[in-house]
């Protein structure tokens, strides 16, 4: 087993317009346990579709469950059990942490799909600003405390991050995390959150693989979802996503929902990343590193794979959550 993956293009043979369905072509998930945050919305339902149309059983947590459970249904999905979990409460976090723990049934897929953009500036628990707290923070605290779950997966676990190229926009700002320091800028910390993803999946992956766990974080690609509802049409136009009436500009490259689902599903699930770890993926295969332009259409920034910031980070939302499954007595 490897101990570092190089953050480079491996010819998987998929590409941009992959589908969940290309790449679970022939993946038999039977008997396999799965736990999808975010798994009753967006992107979400064609995952949690995909992972038990493959045989796998999937648990959702979701902030409001009667809601998820109905959507679920409407999908032909009403099998996927639900259960209350709110990203932004850690309080919500524990409970349902302890709930799977419980059941001490083994996870062999986590992947942590749940997430915020470009909401108005908000704070939750300790003047946490919310996009870092619920995108990051809430999956970090989640993921460890379901670690002897995941580490107990007998053929080896994996965990898949979302992130977004929108981690382009900000590395992590550990002078000033929450943005209490200046103006509030909801791209630069919805930017942040994407790189602390990127960054959370490279540190578990160092520090799970001894227990056969990997981790990598993905860009799902541009897909019209739910995660848009904080912008005005209007901004969406001036970016360029969509025309005057709403509709998607045609040529953008958006996505479906089941070709945005494709990377993670890829990601969980190939074969193809057996004894591989820690990278940053996109169109279903690893992305290749880029510089800091931020108007590269595609590629890894550097400060999304730097393995000090990834370790400083690790510390820090430790200490910020009160969870750690890799303390020690020294800690």
């Amino acid at each position: 087993m490897s101990a570092t993956t190089p953050q480079q293009p491996i010819g998987s043979g998929f590409g941009h317009d992959s589908t969940s369905e290309d790449v679970l072509a022939g993946v038999d998930l039977t008997g396999r346990h799965a736990v999808v945050t975010g798994g009753a919305s967006g992107i979400g339902i064609e995952t949690v579709r995909a992972l038990a149309g493959a045989g796998a059983t999937v648990v959702v947590p979701a902030r409001r469950p009667e809601q998820a459970q109905a959507t679920l249904a409407d999908e032909g999905l009403g099998d996927v059990r639900v259960m209350t979990m709110d990203l932004a409460d850690l309080e919500s976090v524990r409970v349902a942490a302890e709930t799977l723990l419980a059941e001490s049934r083994a996870i062999d897929l986590l992947l942590t799909n749940a997430g915020v953009m470009a909401c108005p500036e908000t704070r939750v628990g300790d003047g946490w600003e919310l996009q870092f707290a619920t995108n990051h923070l809430g999956h970090f605290a989640f993921v460890n405390r379901l670690w002897p779950l995941v580490a107990a997966a007998p053929d080896g676990a994996r965990v898949v991050a979302l992130s977004s190229m929108g981690h382009r926009r900000s590395p992590i700002r550990f002078d000033d995390l929450m943005f209490d320091g200046g103006t509030y800028e909801k791209w630069a910390a919805y930017g942040q959150s994407k790189t602390a993803n990127a960054l959370f999946a490279r540190e578990l992956d160092r520090r799970g693989r001894a227990d056969g766990v990997r981790a990598f974080s993905v860009h799902p690609g541009g897909i019209q979802t739910p995660l848009q509802r904080h912008l005005e049409r209007a901004e969406m136009v001036a970016a360029g996503w969509m025309l005057e009436d709403g509709t998607v500009r045609p040529g953008i490259g958006f996505k479906t929902p089941a070709q945005g689902a494709a990377t993670a599903l890829w990601a969980a699930t190939s074969p193809q990343l057996d004894g591989l770890g820690g990278v940053y993926c996109e169109d279903c295969d690893i992305a290749a590193p880029a510089g800091p332009d931020l108007e590269a259409p595609s590629g890894v920034r550097p400060w999304a794979t730097d393995d000090e910031a990834a370790s400083r980070l690790w510390a820090v939302s430790a200490e910020l959550t009160g969870v750690n499954a890799f303390a020690t007595p020294a800690d």
